[in-house]
């Protein structure tokens, strides 16, 4: 693993081809995010984005008690809070960071607060079956800032987000998967090599066919339908125009797997 900020607190790995695996290591902290967190996940997210050949990236937090425990206030309470943020990916270098690969969180512990908003900016997530989500902010006299207070609205019932942010109540995993907020609760050992398959389920795919299309996904709650059609559009042509719509029925003519080149 390579380390792209101070020692050992952001921690990089491509672990077989197409996927990167990005782990915030301060399992004494809870994988709370300081200012060393929030460098190292910008970071990362500009070395995805930089390198063609990851399509996928998992991010995860070592240790087996949290994923991560949102904002480190032993930071905030030195007047070091500013720097939980990155000018480009907002908190954690993190939530509000362009990114046009798809994201797979993998909570192997709690998803709390600012843990819960790292999760919900990924596209994906598999979540420990003992682990727990919620936005406890309200119980600090915090609002959840960072995304959490309307991303996870649109991923819940109403109801059951309005629920989650008022009394800052957590919901286990296994419910989080009932009502479709995550992908997966499955046994803690299971939880990275859950992640991984998800993830060579996208990479058998044609990349950039998957980024164009997650593309308009990432959209649909925020455009008319006419803007959609129109970005749909847009998405089609610059698929057609590469090698890889080419390979696609040629490998299904000639029976066999396709061999994306992701241009």
């Amino acid at each position: 693993m390579t380390n792209l900020d101070q020692p050992g607190v952001v921690l990089f790995d491509i672990v077989e081809p197409h996927i990167a695996v990005v782990t915030i290591n301060r399992p004494e902290a809870r994988n709370a995010v300081n200012g060393a967190v929030a460098a190292g996940l910008e970071a990362a997210v500009e070395r995805v984005e930089a390198d063609p050949d990851i399509w996928v990236a998992i991010l995860t937090g070592a240790g087996p008690h949290a994923f991560c425990a949102g904002a480190d206030l032993k930071e905030v309470s030195n007047g070091r809070g500013a720097t939980l943020s990155t000018p480009k990916g907002g908190f954690g270098g993190f939530v509000r960071a362009k990114r046009g690969k798809v994201w797979i969180a993998a909570a192997q512990g709690h998803a709390l607060a600012g843990g819960l908003e790292l999760l919900l900016s990924c596209d994906l997530s598999v979540v420990s079956e003992n682990a727990n989500l919620g936005l406890p902010e309200v119980k600090r006299s915090l609002v959840a800032g960072a995304g959490g207070v309307f991303r996870l609205p649109r991923a819940l019932p109403k109801a059951i987000a309005l629920e989650m942010v008022t009394t800052g109540d957590p919901i286990s995993a296994a419910r989080a998967a009932h009502l479709g907020l995550i992908n997966a609760a499955v046994p803690p050992s299971e939880v990275i090599p859950t992640a991984l398959t998800l993830a060579r389920r996208i990479t058998v795919n044609a990349p950039i066919a998957v980024r164009e299309s997650l593309g308009v996904v990432r959209q649909a709650y925020d455009l008319t339908e006419a803007e959609l059609w129109e970005i749909c559009n847009i998405a089609s042509q610059n698929v057609r125009e590469t090698e890889d719509f080419r390979e696609g029925p040629r490998a299904f003519v000639e029976k066999r797997a396709p061999n994306w080149v992701g241009r």
